[in-house]
């Protein structure tokens, strides 16, 4: 998709543009994208993850158009710190997984399908980066369609998983899903726009499976009941102390999966 830059706002598919949040950091990448959703000559946009609590930032996206509806992809600041006073800004109501998140309306379902900006939005619920991370699917968007996958799915490397509230378990199961929907363009919430979702949720769960396999060896050398840090420095061995805690959360995530056993009947670790 050919870029278009009005107010720093960039088309990042045939339905959806962004605007880079200015909110850089190990956990954020190069920051927040607060995506527009919208049909060519419809009155009003979606907003999905209006970011950070920057008035620039919001004063641009509501600079653009009218917005009739502000979506949350899950708890975590760098995506619902600005919600309120966007909604302020914009009169749109706020609606997330998570009632506390929500402003002016009900929170969403699994599986609800709305219709705004003359586009369909499909609500998917996608946990294990957080309990109540959710994807939206747009199928619509171009010939296969297109996913804002929040902090599911990434535009580059991979996402932490905030055990206890996100879990392994739950996060292999949304890979699965998400796989499920084909070649879907990919719309993260952080890192470049990238293509075929199928094939990206392939490679995380093939990363995840590998961490996993990791972290078995590691606790066959260290003793079963060795701890989360311990674990952590012999399978993140040159691991950047900006995001050690990071790599403690996923490390305590695989540890629950490994200590409470697999699901499916044949034990793997993922579809």
């Amino acid at each position: 998709m050919t870029p278009e830059t009005s107010g720093g706002i960039v088309r990042s598919s045939a339905l959806t543009r962004f605007r880079l949040a200015p909110n850089p950091g190990p956990m954020s990448l190069n920051g927040t994208n607060s995506y527009l959703i919208g049909a060519p000559g419809a009155a009003g946009s979606v907003a999905v993850d209006p970011g950070p609590l920057d008035e620039a930032h919001l004063q641009a996206l509501a600079g653009d158009g009218a917005i009739e509806l502000i979506l949350i992809t899950h708890r975590h600041a760098d995506h619902t710190a600005a919600a309120v006073r966007f909604s302020e800004l914009t009169g749109a109501p706020v609606r997330a997984a998570d009632p506390t998140h929500c402003h002016g309306a009900l929170p969403l379902q699994d599986g609800e399908t709305l219709r705004a900006a003359g586009v369909d939005i499909r609500v998917l619920a996608t946990p294990g980066h957080t309990s109540d991370s959710l994807c939206f699917h747009l199928p619509q968007d171009g010939p296969h369609g297109s996913v804002l996958t929040g902090d599911t799915i990434l535009g580059s490397g991979t996402t932490v998983l905030d055990y206890p509230d996100g879990t392994l378990r739950d996060y292999l199961g949304s890979l699965d899903r998400l796989e499920r929907l084909g070649p879907a363009t990919v719309l993260p919430a952080h890192g470049p726009v990238l293509p075929a979702l199928d094939a990206v949720a392939r490679a995380y769960r093939d990363h995840r499976n590998g961490r996993l396999e990791q972290v078995r060896v590691a606790l066959q050398a260290l003793g079963a009941d060795a701890g989360i840090g311990a674990v952590a420095d012999a399978v993140y061995t040159d691991i950047d102390p900006s995001v050690r805690r990071a790599a403690e959360l996923s490390v305590a995530a695989q540890l629950d999966f490994l200590r409470t056993g697999p699901t499916d009947r044949e034990g793997r670790l993922g579809r």
